[in-house]
């Protein structure tokens, strides 16, 4: 096994040695071979690293870690030192074209399936400036560089929020190109800042860490500062290039690194382009839905199984300032985990809007593990779509998002148990198969059926699949939550969140008012229906909610078939307050709400789901068991414990620090 070392005063015809390292990452990644650790000093390497080889096991990586204690950074960005004063606080730069290599991120707007353009209708480009690592935003005509507007009115589709544009500090740093033959020329508003005194970069390369390659398995990324790609839009229909990721291969793990500032996706587990690449916009023959069918049979026919393709482990990680995504990924990410990673500020620039915009948004996350993460200032938390079987999020802490959770056209079983839900929209369901269990929710939860599109579901814990049915509505489970509606809690200590345009009956599970409350009901009702068809029978009908045991406040609703709900008339006030880098969930409960009234929930209490025919397990097939909540405090199976996810709550006001 050996060590191979790379440092900013090295040479690439060096050996690679502590005494003669290398000069750059990829000429240590041509050397390494499975076994072999990669150890980078301290200092900015400005190249996209793309590995040639992976391990061969677990136990048989290839490492590539930042040397201990030294701070490392690896960017797509290069740095443009000649700026023209143009007045004002406006400069000019002209950037020659040979920089950016085949493609030019100033000249490639950001297109794909489901893409919208931003405001105005007008394209995004891929390209940005950063001035000493904050980026700016792209304006679309020369003019405005001179005066920016500084706030833009977006309202969300799906939701009844708005929301205003602007930076930090008040001010609005904007950008603006013209592409010629052999010159890119920028303009730029620094807003009083003198760029030959500042750190002024461009991004050039449209990855950083990402393998061209497919199949390099087994290589762990540890411990660096990737930023500043230039990455296309990531649909599930298309290649789906990340500022880092594997490229279709099994068993990275992605650790203990800041990842930031990439125009889209983060960190990929997705697909790439050999199930289809944005065949749709191309194309306009078929919709997106159906291509993303054919992605599914065509990425099976080429090998899609867990002895190829996934086993990732994304853990305690920072990820923010992208575009689009936190983490993304379709079919790719099967049997991953994504644990203790800090997410936030994704989506949040507002230079374009799409169908596939969250902090984590995943298709087909078979087996799936996302656990205590902590996800705020998204326009979407989580977003799962399609063939969600398996999936496990757990005691993650979700906040001021505009949606937390959102699970789309599946069939279950997934379980959400312990989790923070405390942004204005919590849950949003256009699925099935779902159980909560021990959440506390303070926003809305919606659900609706979706008829008319039919997704796949698959042979339990495995990518074989097994068939396709459409999403009825129900086949869900509560038990042991916690809902609060609207006196739910604020945000630090100064900062209201106003739900003014939300319906205050959208909070609790009212929303299955008039479902079958039992496997026997359901039965029942659809046999009544006669005269129906084999199957329009079955549109004909919601499938059971099974709820029960859950406790609600502040107007929050039970459904009104609920096996013994708590419901209390007293206030109840819950506040997520982030204290530097702490964050602490303070809670001021009627007593009722703090007394044991639930006890452990196991899988084999939630029954199976309807349509995969699959009960609620671990992974490997073993018995689930909802016993580690928030904090990480384990609870006793036969216990009873408080509605929520924390095991203890006292009298009065409670204060628990949980990130």
């Amino acid at each position: 096994m050996t060590t191979f070392h790379v440092a900013v005063t090295g040479s690439d015809r060096a050996d690679g040695t502590p005494v003669a390292p290398f000069r750059t990452i990829n000429r240590a990644a041509r050397a390494a071979m499975p076994g072999d650790t990669v150890q980078v000093h301290e200092g900015t390497y400005r190249e996209w690293v793309r590995p040639v080889r992976g391990g061969t096991g677990d136990d048989c990586r290839i490492t590539f870690e930042a040397a201990p204690g030294e701070h490392v950074v690896i960017t797509g960005a290069e740095v443009v030192a000649e700026w023209v004063h143009e007045g004002g606080t406006v400069w000019r730069a002209e950037v020659p074209c040979t920089l950016f290599g085949d493609d030019n991120p100033f000249a490639e707007p950001v297109v794909g399936d489901w893409l919208h353009p931003g405001p105005g209708g007008v394209l995004a480009h891929r390209g940005d400036v950063y001035l000493d690592g904050r980026s700016f935003h792209e304006v679309h005509e020369r003019a405005a560089v001179d005066a920016p507007e500084r706030r833009t009115h977006v309202r969300y589709p799906w939701t009844a929020l708005d929301t205003e544009l602007v930076d930090p500090d008040g001010t609005l740093l904007v950008w603006y190109a013209e592409v010629g033959d052999d010159v890119t020329t920028i303009w730029a508003n620094f807003q009083g800042v003198d760029p030959s005194s500042a750190l002024v970069e461009i991004n050039v390369r449209p990855a950083v860490f990402y393998p061209t390659r497919t199949n390099l398995d087994f290589i762990t990324v540890r411990g660096f500062e990737l930023a500043q790609a230039a990455t296309p839009w990531a649909p599930p229909t298309g290649d789906q290039l990340g500022l880092i990721g594997p490229n279709w291969a099994k068993g990275w793990v992605i650790e203990d690194n800041l990842i930031r500032d990439s125009k889209c996706a983060g960190v990929s587990l997705g697909k790439n382009a050999a199930s289809g690449d944005n065949f749709a916009l191309e194309r306009g023959d078929k919709p997106g839905y159906q291509y993303q069918i054919e992605a599914v049979f065509t990425a099976a026919h080429q090998g899609w199984e867990r002895e190829r393709v996934g086993s990732h482990v994304v853990r305690r990680n920072e990820i923010r300032d992208c575009g689009q995504n936190g983490v993304v990924g379709h079919l790719g990410c099967v049997f991953s985990t994504i644990e203790d990673n800090h997410i936030h500020h994704i989506g949040t620039k507002h230079e374009f809007y799409g169908y596939e915009i969250g902090g984590i948004k995943l298709h087909a996350p078979l087996d799936v593990t996302i656990t205590h993460n902590r996800i705020h200032d998204t326009t979407l938390g989580i977003w799962l779509d399609w063939q969600v079987q398996g999936t496990r999020i757990s005691r993650n802490l979700m906040y001021r998002n505009i949606r937390d959770l959102f699970i789309e056209v599946s069939h279950g079983p997934a379980t959400v148990d312990h989790n923070v839900l405390a942004s204005p929209v919590a849950i949003e369901l256009f699925s099935q198969g779902n159980a909560f269990v021990n959440n506390l929710v303070l926003g809305a939860l919606r659900m609706q059926p979706v008829l008319d599109r039919a997704t796949p579901y698959h042979v339990p814990h495995s990518t074989q699949l097994a068939g396709y049915a459409f999403v009825y509505a129900g086949d869900d489970r509560y038990v042991g939550n916690l809902f609060v509606g609207a006196h739910r809690g604020v945000f630090g200590p100064d900062a209201p969140l106003v739900l003014e345009e939300f319906d205050p009956e959208s909070f609790g599970t009212h929303a299955y008012d008039g479902f079958p409350a039992s496997w026997e009901e359901y039965r029942e009702r659809v046999g009544a229906y006669s005269g129906a068809g084999d199957h329009a029978r079955f549109h004909l009908e919601h499938q059971p909610a099974y709820v029960r045991s859950n406790a609600y406040a502040d107007g929050a609703r039970p459904a009104a078939h609920e096996d013994g709900p708590l419901t209390v008339a007293h206030d109840a006030v819950v506040r997520v307050v982030e204290e530097g880098d702490e964050v602490h969930l303070e809670l001021r409960l009627p007593s009722a709400l703090t007394v044991p009234s639930t006890v452990v929930t196991m899988g084999a209490d939630l029954g199976r789901v309807r349509i995969a025919g699959t009960g609620y397990e671990n992974p490997d097939g073993s018995p689930l068991l909802c016993v580690v909540d928030l904090v990480g405090e384990h609870k006793e199976p036969g216990r009873s414990y408080p509605p929520g996810p924390l095991a203890r709550l006292g009298d009065g006001t409670t204060r628990v620090r949980v990130w």
